[in-house]
């Protein structure tokens, strides 16, 4: 790249910070110390009252925006929604966005060295939750000194922690952005999630999750992951326009070749993802997407269970998704409204699928920065120049 757009956050560097204080898990286990790893865009006011936090969803990480070197081919995952004049402005805003524990991009996980063992943690990282991830990501901002953040915002599995952080820390959360996501997963989403679970556990290089020690990578299990997963990320409409039944050659070969165009795209996301992502990973950022409910503890009723939450939401969802879909949104806005809530909800159309968060649907920006606007004038952030 030869030079970066006027309206990014410019070349960015990740950074670690290191907890000694040890994490206790809702699944029992406590985790002794740990890493995480994170990126800031724009500048903390005096005041370290203008800061946002991204939460990323299954796949994602703490690179959100901007550029680590001018050879970099691709800016962060949400460079569409962070920058300067963007949905979330970083002439108001200081956003903070990490990778979460168990994940595979510099912060404490599978894939880390486990001091007790001497070995990698592998298949023994303990299970985490959403509830552990927005505990660890309140250490996080203890330790930049942020008592309460502008808003809380994500996408997919980022929207679920964005909710849990209004229920666990309602006095450290201005606004909430909530964007195809949903309050809890339907059976069908389970079932998607544990078919690539079991492609991973079933390739015979996973070795019960000690890969590692064997010098290999189940790299198969991980490529059907994450083809499964990828159609349920599109809209039929999204693939059709894109691939239709377009032939990769002029003839059928009637063989087990790839012949159509979106096998061919399938089997290359695939391969990407299966050098690039951990399979235990993998495993735990399902399970933690399975294991979300916070009606549960409130025999499934959601309005009581919001009851905690004392900010206002912006709740988005896609009218293509067919993996959240409108009707979980929904869910959640008419929850919020029962539990007396300030909440406003739109849903966007959109041909893109679940995949729609991510990009810069005119409508979607359009409602996204005029929420932010609205939070930063309210709590007086000058935009700055």
């Amino acid at each position: 790249m030869s030079e970066i757009p006027t309206d990014s956050v410019g070349l960015v560097s990740p950074r670690t910070v290191h907890f000694d204080t040890p994490l206790a898990l809702a699944c029992g286990k406590t985790l002794p110390a740990y890493d995480l790893v994170y990126e800031t865009y724009g500048t903390l006011n005096a005041e370290r009252s203008n800061a946002v936090l991204i939460c990323h969803a299954l796949s994602g990480h703490h690179h959100a925006a901007g550029y680590h070197s001018h050879d970099d081919r691709k800016p962060g995952w949400w460079e569409a929604h962070i920058g300067p004049g963007k949905s979330i402005d970083t002439n108001r805003f200081f956003v903070v966005s990490l990778n979460n524990l168990g994940g595979c991009h510099g912060s404490t996980g599978p894939t880390s060295h486990n001091p007790a063992t001497g070995r990698q943690w592998g298949p023994e990282f303990p299970m985490v939750t959403v509830s552990d991830w927005v505990h660890s990501q309140a250490r996080l901002a203890d330790r930049l000194g942020i008592e309460r953040f502008a808003a809380v915002i994500g996408g997919s599995l980022g929207g679920m922690q964005a909710l849990q952080w209004s229920l666990t820390y309602p006095e450290r959360v201005a606004n909430v952005v909530v964007i195809a996501a949903t309050p809890k997963l339907s059976a069908q989403n389970i079932a998607f999630n544990e078919v690539a679970r079991e492609a991973i556990r079933s390739d015979t290089d996973f070795h019960d999750g000690w890969y590692a020690e064997h010098n290999t990578v189940p790299r198969r299990g991980l490529k059907l992951a994450r083809m499964v997963g990828h159609i349920t990320y599109l809209s039929e409409d999204a693939m059709g326009s894109k691939f239709g039944r377009d032939l990769r050659s002029d003839d059928l070969n009637f063989g087990d070749d790839v012949e159509f165009q979106v096998e061919s795209y399938l089997r290359y996301q695939g391969d990407s993802f299966s050098t690039a992502f951990d399979a235990n990973t993998y495993l735990l950022m399902t399970k933690a997407l399975d294991y979300f409910d916070p009606a549960a503890a409130h025999g499934g009723a959601l309005a009581p269970a919001l009851a905690p939450s004392k900010c206002p939401f912006l709740v988005v969802s896609f009218t293509s998704d067919w993996r959240f879909p409108p009707s979980r949104s929904r869910e959640l806005a008419d929850a919020l409204v029962r539990a007396g809530k300030p909440v406003s909800y739109i849903n966007i159309e959109s041909p893109h699928g679940h995949d729609a968060f991510l990009l810069p649907e005119p409508r979607y920006q359009a409602v996204f920065s005029a929420f932010m606007s609205r939070a930063a004038e309210e709590l007086g952030l000058e935009e700055r120049t």
